[in-house]
């Protein structure tokens, strides 16, 4: 009889061991690439609400710290960087989305975390939002306090993040940004406090939330983005160099560099003193998008710059200025930016911007 008890127990525990590593590979593969920021930061006084340096703590420890997330996925790690998100440049973007769209091409994997800055999330979430071309979700997360402060919010948001990843109902809907339990559609979301709860969508970026029970969809984004964009960064070395500015009563228009093939310029109409400046960049050939700050659609230019289609008699009509419509003024930058490196006819980049 002893035996037979003896015989059992060892086919129990077999079927438990089974039993796990059943459950084991038949939880989503995820791989977080790991750029820095204060979700690897650390404080040389531990505890407190003091100064703290920014990408320090490794990937691995980050993961580590969060056992909870093998409750929910296997996970692999990258590290691609580890710096704050204020070093992250048009540079790195390219090579991280190119790494982004290598792994994907994975059969095995089944999404993607990025851990990343606070300060320059958003930007970096645009550019991969309209440059993954894959339908596989794509994660961005970050946190507010460092990890060694007090209540960290990067455990928990890192742990949404890898459950948002991982669920079947993320596949097509463009990169995400998660923070605080909150899913926000990264063309629509922007760090408006740098404290905890500080990320919002807009008026139409949230597109759902991560609960007890996990990530629940609410909304699906209506543009472009993954397996649809047009944006191949796999032989692109450098963006277009595009510059950034504001119009504003008294100003004198943009300087920009001999280089400078693209300007967004913020701005509900053009005072008289830019008119000839914004005239003469448009002369030059280089693309002109407006952003009205609303972010309401302006068909043509408001208050002036020379006409939507305007040039000195005898010479040839200038190209039309690209509208923006609700586009953050930076993330316009980028999409002119990536719209620069397929065309330069203002026309078709007025498509672009219109789909994406």
């Amino acid at each position: 009889m002893r035996s037979v008890w003896v015989v059992l127990l060892v086919l129990g525990v077999s079927a438990s061991v089974d039993a796990q590593s059943s459950t084991s590979t038949s939880l989503p593969l995820i791989r977080v690439i790991a750029t820095g920021g204060t979700i690897a930061g650390v404080q040389d006084a531990p505890g407190t609400l003091g100064a703290y340096r920014a990408g320090t703590r490794s990937v691995g420890d980050i993961v580590q710290s969060v056992p909870e997330l093998t409750k929910f996925a296997r996970i692999e790690t990258e590290q691609f960087s580890n710096v704050a998100s204020t070093e992250i440049m048009p540079a790195q973007w390219l090579a991280l989305s190119r790494r982004i769209n290598e792994a994907l091409a994975r059969p095995d994997l089944d999404g993607v975390v990025v851990t990343h800055g606070t300060d320059r999330l958003e930007e970096t979430a645009f550019f991969l939002y309209l440059t993954t071309k894959s339908d596989k979700p794509v994660v961005i997360v970050g946190s507010q306090r460092p990890a060694t402060g007090i209540s960290p919010d990067g455990p928990i948001n890192l742990l949404s993040a890898v459950r948002t990843a991982g669920a079947k109902d993320a596949r097509g809907m463009g990169v995400m940004v998660v923070m605080d339990d909150r899913i926000l559609s990264a063309r629509e979301s922007r760090k408006i406090y740098p404290r905890t709860g500080g990320f919002s969508g807009g008026e139409m970026g949230m597109l759902g939330v991560v609960g007890g029970g996990g990530p629940e969809f609410f909304f699906r984004p209506a543009r472009r983005h993954g397996a649809e964009t047009e944006f191949d960064v796999t032989r692109i070395t450098s963006l277009p160099d595009v510059e950034l500015v504001y119009s504003y009563p008294g100003g004198a228009g943009p300087r920009l560099g001999a280089d400078t093939v693209g300007v967004v310029v913020t701005s509900t109409g053009f005072s008289p003193s830019e008119r000839d400046a914004f005239l003469e960049v448009r002369k030059r050939g280089v693309v002109m998008a407006q952003v009205f700050p609303s972010g309401e659609h302006v068909p043509g230019p408001s208050g002036g710059g020379g006409g939507q289609g305007a040039g000195a008699q005898g010479q040839a009509p200038l190209p039309p200025i690209v509208s923006v419509q609700h586009l953050l003024p930076q993330k316009a930058r980028i999409l002119l930016m990536l719209a620069l490196t397929q065309t330069k006819d203002a026309r078709d980049i007025q498509r672009i911007f219109s789909q994406y």
